[in-house]
């Protein structure tokens, strides 16, 4: 396919997820399917196309003045992309394959319309709806932090203690260009192609001897913040498909005992097979069957209890950029419920002098601050760790003044950490350990 057909092929899938409001990866395997002439490249250049447009879908079709998937479209390859009018012109050319020539309004808009006279939420591509609680975390930084999660996402790997070492797998993975993190000490940072993906790393032989994992390293750093010691009784609450979990043995050099567990079954199914492979062996799976996980025998014995609690995922928009426009008030609402309730059952399980992390990939004040806040009111004999004390104690003292913005928990994001927006807070149970 010519890089203008594929451009028609974006539109296209564009516009079934504007109209169907599905999942772009659910539009984008369904487009593929029905498009089987598209080799592996093209569905790849097509997918990246469609995710750049989504991460920028309010400052793109504001650009244009027009609510379109094609507006969308001309619109990235202006600011994402740094094409001229001439340039776009150029692809869309209406000839075979290509979209129809631009109209003399889109040339227009092009020249004249600049992304700084724009409404605050539209140059931090941030939702209107969401726009007060965004600024409300972020002031006057709000639009530099959208527009840092409408960025594309870095590829990041982390290394598995149990079976190497960081420097071996950087000499293994040289190949990919993988690089030490910065703030990580177990952390790798694979380049990106042009078309904005990463290699196949699943693949390499290094992964499929448990060498690494694929983790954010905003993810690592929230789970180091934890500090699991050795020896210590840990339950993993909503492990999902087990990232933290297996971060958690390897930091615990498979002494002590995790128990990993979650809500629902089909999340949780895959952390056999990544625990087979880590060598994690100080891990208990409890599947739930048909209710919540029975954790009654858990009751007041963990050392430290961690919730990587369910949340609208604000903080992973560049990863799933096309979730942030179909999120909506009430989902927001669901979700924290759903954090009200998983913050009661973990702290019951949390023995005196233990701890109890609360972890959420949202920038979001009312999933975290607010969150942490209900808890402490209605939850006696609990109290939050100040970001400075959770810092330096897991050995980073430097993001000390990234506090979220009521000061009980820390805020890491892409324009401050260059990470994903993950929230950490730590609380501490009173009484004797």
């Amino acid at each position: 396919m010519t890089p203008a057909a594929r451009l028609s092929a974006a539109i296209e899938v564009l516009a079934d997820i504007d109209a169907r409001r599905r999942p772009a990866a659910d539009v984008l395997k369904d487009w593929g399917l029905a498009h089987r002439f598209a080799g592996s490249g093209d569905r790849a250049a097509i997918a990246s196309l469609a995710y750049d447009v989504l991460r920028r879908r309010a400052s793109a079709r504001w650009l244009l003045d027009a609510e379109t998937p094609r507006a969308g479209v001309i619109g990235m390859l202006a600011l994402q992309r740094r094409l001229d009018a001439d340039a776009i012109a150029a692809l869309f050319s209406g000839e075979r394959f290509a979209p129809e020539p631009l109209t003399a309004a889109e040339r227009e808009a092009l020249v004249t319309r600049h992304l700084e006279e724009a409404p605050p939420a539209v140059q931090a591509d941030v939702p209107d709806w969401l726009w007060p609680a965004f600024a409300g975390a972020f002031g006057a930084e709000a639009i530099a932090e959208g527009q840092g999660l409408a960025e594309r996402a870095p590829l990041d790997l982390r290394v598995n203690t149990l079976k190497t070492s960081r420097d071996k797998a950087v000499a293994e993975l040289s190949p990919l260009g993988a690089a030490e993190t910065v703030l990580s000490p177990w952390g790798l940072r694979v380049p990106l192609g042009a078309d904005g993906r990463g290699p196949s790393v699943q693949v390499e032989p290094s992964f499929l001897k448990g060498w690494f994992e694929v983790q954010d390293e905003g993810s690592q750093i929230a789970a180091l913040i934890a500090r699991a010691e050795p020896g210590e009784q840990v339950l993993d609450l909503c492990a999902g498909a087990g990232g933290k979990t297996l971060e958690l043995a390897a930091t615990m050099a498979n002494k002590g005992q995790i128990y990993a567990t979650d809500s629902d079954k089909r999340r949780l199914a895959p952390i056999h097979d990544r625990l087979e492979r880590a060598g994690a062996r100080n891990v208990q799976v409890r599947t739930p069957r048909g209710g919540p996980p029975e954790l009654g025998d858990l009751a007041g014995r963990m050392d430290l209890v961690l919730i990587d609690a369910p949340c609208s995922g604000s903080g992973t928009w560049r990863r799933n950029p096309d979730a942030k426009w179909r999120m909506r008030p009430n989902s927001l609402a669901d979700r924290i419920k759903d954090q009200a309730g998983v913050l009661r059952q973990g702290a019951a399980a949390v023995k005196p002098g233990g701890r109890l992390v609360y972890i959420t990939c949202s920038v979001l004040p009312e999933e975290n601050d607010g969150a942490v806040e209900a808890f402490l009111r209605g939850q006696d004999g609990f109290s939050a760790a100040t970001p400075a004390e959770a810092l330096a104690a897991a050995g980073f003292a430097g993001l000390g003044r990234h506090a979220s913005p009521r000061g009980l928990g820390v805020q890491l994001t892409p324009r401050r950490t260059a990470t994903d927006g993950f929230y950490v807070a730590v609380l501490r149970r009173g009484g004797d350990a």
